[in-house]
């Protein structure tokens, strides 16, 4: 037998030259050739990436969704406008009295930094001012908003189950809900500085910074702390928005998750005020929430920064182990 006749069919089930021979060679050579691997050799996407590929793109889609749904809703949006209102009455407030010759005497809160003396000299404090302002209150009452409506209010609203219909599952949908939420902190945070930093440049003038500590910087490099302590301050609610999402697991009715939260955060910062407690305060996590200021020393202090990032990412473990613990057993069914 020739080469061209004998030798095409086990050539074209080696994957040599698929498809080219006569009859008898051709049957048995493409099926072999197809089933040894032809697909991944002609560039289609192996077993692994099509079992692993769509649900990664899942879980990518379902984060989109949920950020898309949460920054849509009506309510967000009047929190953040409310949160961008902040600045703007502060700076007014500023204004009106250094125009009536009263001046800003005195100095900032006890325990917290003097930011309000300075707002006058330079517009850039009144983002520290603001953010100083907003952290306390503010800002934490609109993550528990969003964190304690996060699954009690897809489950009172009759949609939970429906989301679970897809192929999200329990866990990735937890992850997306606290995904979303850190997204909220993170713009809620840059809407202060950014509405702040838009005031003080109106109505104030800008220019290099003087430090806690007395010295002066560029106002570009003061620029970047601004920016870096917003970042810190986001970061200081995670926190709160893994115990909000813990609760939000505990009921189904989202009133009672988002009064629920709300509730924690006002008992735990009563709890952080009594000097009788102060053995456990360094445990509450708002204890450190002002430690931000210490990015305004030169040179910067880290020490109660590093304390205040760790104690929010040892809540964020807690709580977000709970919040997965009882969604996973959690009847949506009832």
């Amino acid at each position: 037998m020739s080469p061209a006749e004998g030798g095409t069919g086990p050539g074209a089930g080696a994957g040599t030259m698929p498809g080219t021979g006569p009859g008898p060679g051709t049957g048995p050579g493409t099926g072999a050739g197809a089933g040894a691997g032809t697909v991944d050799a002609l560039g289609g996407p192996p077993e692994e990436f099509r079992v692993r590929g769509p649900r990664l793109w899942w879980a990518f889609g379902l984060f989109r969704s949920e950020l898309t749904t949460t920054f849509r809703r009506w309510r967000t949006l009047a929190l953040l406008g409310v949160l961008a209102a902040v600045p703007v009455l502060i700076g007014i407030a500023v204004k009106i009295q250094t125009s009536d010759g009263g001046g800003m005497g005195g100095g900032g809160p006890e325990g917290g930094p003097a930011f309000l003396t300075q707002i006058t000299n330079n517009g850039l404090f009144l983002v520290f001012a603001a953010l100083a302002a907003t952290l306390p209150v503010f800002l934490p009452m609109a993550v528990g908003v969003i964190a304690g409506d996060a699954i009690a209010g897809e489950a009172s609203g009759g949609t939970l189950r429906y989301l679970l219909v897809a192929p999200a599952g329990r866990t990735r949908l937890l992850l997306a809900k606290y995904a979303s939420t850190m997204a909220f902190c993170l713009v809620a945070t840059l809407v202060v500085a950014a509405s702040a930093l838009a005031v003080g440049a109106l109505l104030f003038p800008l220019g290099e910074v003087t430090t806690i500590s007395g010295t002066r910087i560029s106002f570009g490099d003061g620029l970047i702390r601004a920016l870096l302590i917003a970042v810190i301050v986001a970061a200081s609610l995670i926190g709160l928005a893994a115990l909000g999402l813990f609760v939000s697991t505990l009921t189904s009715s989202g009133i009672a998750a988002m009064a629920a939260t709300v509730g924690l955060l006002v008992t735990v910062q009563i709890l952080d005020t009594i000097p009788q407690l102060h053995a456990i305060q360094p445990y509450l996590f708002p204890h450190y929430w002002l430690s931000f200021a210490d990015l305004l020393r030169e040179p910067v202090y880290w020490d109660e920064i590093v304390r205040n990032l760790g104690l929010q990412a040892l809540y964020a473990a807690v709580f977000g182990s709970a919040a997965w613990a009882r969604f996973t057993a959690k009847d949506i069914t009832a």
